[in-house]
C-alpha cells in the first residue's frame, strides 16, 4: 500500500488511465474482429468499408501507446491482404 499522499493520487491516477487504456484496447480489438467476421461470412463489400473503422482504431491505440507503431503496421497489414485476398 502506498504509504505518502502523492503516491496514493499516482495509484488512483493510475486506476483512471487503466480503464481508459483497456477501453481504448478493446474498442480496437472489436473493429479488428468485425472487420475478420465480415470477411469470414464473405461480405467484402462491408469489410471494406469496415476497414478505415478499424485502421482509425488502431490509430488512435498507437496515439496514445496502446500499443507500439511496428505492432499497428503488421495489425493494418493483415487487415488489408485479408480484405483483399477475397
Amino acid at each position: 500500500m502506498p504509504v505518502r499522499d502523492s503516491s496514493r493520487k499516482a495509484v488512483r491516477r493510475d486506476e483512471g488511465r487503466t480503464q481508459i487504456n483497456n477501453r481504448r484496447r478493446r474498442t480496437m480489438r472489436k473493429a479488428i474482429k468485425e472487420v475478420k467476421t465480415l470477411v469470414k461470412d464473405g461480405d467484402i463489400k462491408a469489410a471494406e468499408s469496415a476497414l478505415p473503422a478499424a485502421y482509425k482504431a488502431i490509430d488512435k491505440a498507437v496515439r496514445r501507446n496502446i500499443i507500439h507503431q511496428n505492432n499497428a503496421a503488421r495489425k493494418k497489414s493483415g487487415l488489408a491482404k485479408l480484405v483483399d485476398q477475397k
